[in-house]
This record gives structure tokens, sequence and C-alpha cells, in this order.
């Protein structure tokens, strides 16, 4: 019999209030799962044989908030002292179709266990830690193998998205090759993935490329075709599998936007925003990260400062980071870490003129008084944001003449 070390997650007063109030429970899933490979545990999710309005009627005994966030399939959150907890009843699958089931209730932890994804989630564990296996989770955990429950293809149907789950999870989870079934059956169904939602496919991407190692996975999903069914172009594998490599040697956090920058051809960022959906903050990151910007490792500092004050510090180092992974010579680290540096202690120079001072040289309130103020702000950035007063009052003169 295994059984969960003592977790924080599962001794946690709001933990142990909604267990004891259900009384017919088990967690299931993620938690138990990575409290099996010694990882952190952020989200609890619980099942129970209990129907949900015997689960509502437990938590209002209890004086717990149940809010029904999915009955129609079984799922109410309960919120205890401000923690949610997903609390869904055991269920079997009556009719699949694509994202959405038609599904019965049970009582049986096996049937609930055999519509689940992968054997690795099919994994339940009581409240006193003793974990309950139907589908070999446990031995494919300990041998990183990421596999589907029952039959491969059945279970893609049901949804496509787990084509793009099974590469997420065997870059978080896996060892070595993939199970060679279930990379058999995703790509002969890999013409499914054209039916899911931008939002669906970036969520699972993102994911998959904040692991620590996505480039196994992403040169498998490239070479079964099906990296060309949700990316337009020809990825640029060799530049993300750098970027990772660069962020596994210099303790970088991984950045999942960053890598899908560097994984996209010049110019794709449009289709695939528009393809993912992605937010306008993405949009526009991606936009900037993918600006040729012409960087080199020896950039002198005043060059680097003229770049910082144009498109700032966060845009500035995703240019770093990017070119780094285009540089073949690994002696340049040095300078790339320097000009990391450079922008981490930039503050950003306060352009000392306004509307105010170019009117008191004589230009009339208008338009012409924002033109003046680039041109001269555009100097005192080549000058290396000189604060020298008096070469700035002649400047503005210079400028004024000219343009009045």
């Amino acid at each position: 019999m295994t059984r969960l070390s003592s977790q924080p997650w599962m001794t946690a007063p709001e933990t142990v209030k909604l267990m004891a109030a259900l009384g017919e429970a088990r967690f299931v899933g993620g938690a138990v799962r990575n409290a099996l490979l010694g990882l952190s545990v952020a989200d609890v999710d619980v099942a129970t044989p209990l129907t949900p309005d015997k689960v509502q009627a437990r938590l209002a005994a209890a004086g717990i908030a149940a809010v029904p966030t999915g009955i129609a399939h079984g799922t109410v959150t309960a919120v205890v002292d401000g923690k949610p907890f997903e609390v869904t009843t055991l269920r079997r699958d009556v009719e699949t179709f694509g994202r959405h089931a038609t599904v019965a209730f049970s009582e049986s932890w096996e049937e609930d266990a055999a519509r689940r994804d992968f054997t690795i989630n099919a994994l339940y564990a009581s409240a006193e830690g003793e974990v309950f296996d139907y589908f070999g989770g446990i031995d494919d955990l300990a041998a990183g193998r990421v596999r589907f429950v029952g039959d491969a293809t059945t279970r893609i149907r049901e949804d496509y998205l787990r084509i793009l789950r099974l590469f997420r999870f065997h870059a978080w989870y896996g060892k070595g090759a993939l199970d060679a079934e279930a990379l058999r059956a995703a790509a002969a169904e890999k013409a499914g993935l054209a039916q899911l939602s931008g939002e669906r496919i970036a969520k699972e991407m993102l994911r998959l490329l904040a692991a620590d190692d996505p480039a196994p996975v992403l040169n498998a999903m490239a070479a079964s075709g099906i990296l060309s069914e949700i990316l337009p172009g020809e990825a640029k594998l060799a530049r993300l599998e750098k970027l990772a490599r660069i962020d596994a040697a210099n303790f970088f956090v991984p950045d999942a936007l960053l890598r899908l920058a560097a994984l996209l051809p010049e110019g794709a960022d449009a289709a695939i925003a528009e393809r993912w959906k992605l937010s306008n903050a993405q949009r526009e990151r991606l936009a900037a990260a993918l600006v040729d910007r012409k960087l080199v490792p020896y950039l002198s500092v005043r060059e680097a400062r003229k770049l910082l004050y144009r498109i700032g510090a966060a845009a500035f180092k995703d240019a770093v980071r990017l070119a780094w992974a285009d540089d073949p010579k690994t002696s340049n680290t040095a300078h790339w870490r320097a000009l990391l540096a450079l922008a981490d202690a930039f503050v950003r120079p306060r352009f000392p003129l306004g509307g105010r001072e170019v009117m008191l040289a004589g230009v009339p309130e208008g338009p012409l008084i924002g033109r003046v103020l680039a041109e001269v702000e555009e100097w005192w950035i080549e000058a290396d944001f000189t604060n020298d007063e008096l070469a700035l009052a002649e400047r503005l003169q210079a400028v004024v003449r000219a343009v009045t």
C-alpha cells in the first residue's frame, strides 16, 4: 500500500474541515501526483460519491460556502475560510463528443478513474494519505511515463486538447521518449486540433513552454506534424532550445511568452496572437520581442542606455535574451549578462523640458510644441541625457529657429 507522507496542504485547518464535513471523499489528480513526486501543490481537488445536492447540504451544515460552479457535471466549489476547493461527484461517461460529455453520477471510484486522461492523474488519496491507484499511475509516475487511461485514440477523441496535454505533461513529468502508443494516436488525430479554441490552445502551450526544458517535446511535436497544426511558419526550435539552456545555466525563471517569441519566425506574431486570442499585453510584448534590434554582445553602455530609454527595461531584456539565444559564441556569455545587469540597474532619466519652456522660447501654443520637444529630446538622448542646462537651452533655441 502506498501512503503519502504528511503534507502541509492535507493538514491545513481548511482541508481538515472540508474532509470532515464531507465524510466520504478523497483527494484526486494533481495534488496526489505532485505529493508523490515531492513537488509543491497549488490547487486541491476532491472527489466524492456524494451527489451534488448532498455535497451542498453537508457543506451548509458545516458552515462552508458552496458555489455551484459546474453543477451539471457534478462540481461544487467549497470555500473554506477563504480557500477554494473543487468538489466533484464521481462520474462515468454516458456519451462523449469532443470537449463535452454526457455524464452520469457514480459511486464507483474505478469508473471515475476510467474517464480521466492519464494514469498519473487518475490517483486518489484518503484524508489519512492512503493512495488508490486503479490503472498503474504510481508505476508510470516513477518511470516518467505519461500514458493515457485505456485506449489512447478514444481518450483523444473525447477532447482533442489531450493531444497538447500529452506533450505538456511529458515536458513536466516525463523521462526519455514519449509513450509510443500515445504518440502514434496523437499524430493520427492531429487534425482534430483545428476544432479547439485559441484560448485553450494558448493556455496549454504556454504551460508547456514554462517547463524547465520544453525542447525535446517540441521536437517530437514537430516531427509528428503536430506543431505545424498550431504554429504558423517554420518553428525556430534551435533558438528555443538554446534559450532553455541559457535559462538553466543562469538560473533564470522560465518565461513562457519569451520562449514563444523564440520559437516564432519573424513576422508570425500577429498570426499567432490572433489564432491564440492572446491578451493585448501579450500581443504587444510578443511584437516588441520579435523586432530585430541588431543587438550585439559588445553593445556600449551609451548605446544600451539609449535603447533602454526608448523601449524600456523589460523589452530590452527580452531583446537581449533572444539575441543571446541567436548567438553561437559561448564566449559572449559575460557580455550578455552585463547587458541584463545594466537593464536591472537602469533608472530612466527625466527629460528636463516641457511645453512651458518651449512657449517661453517663442513657440505659440499648439501642435508645434510637441514637434519641438520631440526634436530636442532626440538630441538629448543622443547626447547621453546631458544635464547641461546651457547646452539644452541652446539646442532648444536652435530647433525653435529652424521650425518657426
